[in-house]
């Protein structure tokens, strides 16, 4: 009998959960309808990264031999139809647009991750500790930041080699400076706080005022910037495979899609950057709405508007 009672405690737990989040997406969506259109673009392109092979409508390596170079919604006497129209030797471009969804999300979902983990721990420690150690960090941040994004990006993957780690590492590495300013500026608000100054009086550690203290607070500015980062990271990525230093060139990506020999067919076939420029633009703008709405519901200077 407990049992039960416990289960169906956990049920109602589980609902109450379920509804709080249902009501706060609603609520984000009425106050910010532009960056709830931006998540839900977010999150078809994830869901199109994830299933790729179950919604394309052809393979996207197969060459349809009789239809090298066709424009969009060209209808055949085989019945088959391609919706932006097929590359030099015949693949269908939507298809292979939807399975570069893959890798290029992949790239800017796991960077995004590594950079804000990074971003997160050099911010907080820097803001906290100081002294020469904040002034170290902070020169080597001004190092970076001082440097071109893609310069950067293609020096360290000239020098690690090509591969999707690679990629994201090189990447990470470009974008980690910028994260970690941001969440510096907020920590050192944030250990002036009388709380801090509480917490230190009660034999608080540095290192648990930093980890249940300092960083907790740091959340909302980490996931405005994370937000927006994803966008920059999927055009420096696709930059990258378009020049030929991302991942491997066999790997479809949307920049991969419209480097090598493509480029030779693009005045004749200009639909064949269709799915590709479209692709990426969707994403940027989703990421980029999306941080924008974050940072108005988070910031509180900004709640009111």
């Amino acid at each position: 009998m407990a049992q039960a009672v416990e289960v169906l405690e956990n049920i109602k737990k589980k609902k109450n959960v379920v509804s709080r989040f249902m009501s706060s997406l609603w609520s984000f969506t009425k106050r910010k309808p532009l960056g709830a259109i931006g998540l839900w673009i977010t999150v078809v392109f994830i869901f199109i990264a994830l299933f790729a092979d179950y919604i394309i409508p052809w393979d996207p390596f197969e060459f349809h031999r009789r239809n090298p170079v066709d424009p969009p919604l060209t209808a055949h006497a085989s019945g088959k139809m391609f919706l932006f129209g097929t590359d030099q030797i015949g693949r269908d471009v939507f298809s292979r647009t939807l399975v570069g969804a893959r890798v290029s999300m992949y790239v800017g979902l796991v960077t995004m991750l590594a950079a804000a983990g990074g971003g997160l721990i050099l911010g907080v420690s820097s803001a906290y500790i100081g002294g020469k150690f904040d002034l170290i960090i902070q020169r080597f941040v001004d190092g970076i930041i001082a440097m071109p994004t893609l310069i950067l990006a293609m020096a360290l993957v000239a020098a690690l080699g090509q591969s999707i780690n690679n990629v994201i590492l090189a990447i990470a590495i470009v974008q980690i400076p910028r994260i970690t300013r941001v969440i510096r500026s907020a920590a050192l608000s944030i250990k002036e706080v009388p709380y801090i100054e509480a917490a230190r009086s009660i034999g608080a550690t540095d290192w648990r005022v930093m980890l249940r203290h300092v960083a907790p607070n740091t959340m909302a500015p980490l996931l405005i910037v994370a937000s927006s980062a994803v966008g920059s990271i999927i055009i420096t990525e696709s930059t990258l495979s378009f020049l030929g230093l991302g991942v491997d060139p066999e790997t479809l990506t949307w920049g991969a899609l419209v480097s090598g020999d493509s480029r030779l067919h693009f005045a004749a076939a200009p639909w064949m950057l269709l799915g590709p420029c479209i692709a990426v633009t969707l994403v940027v703008f989703g990421t980029n709405m999306f941080g924008d709405a974050l940072r108005d519901v988070l910031d509180p200077k900004l709640r009111g508007r």
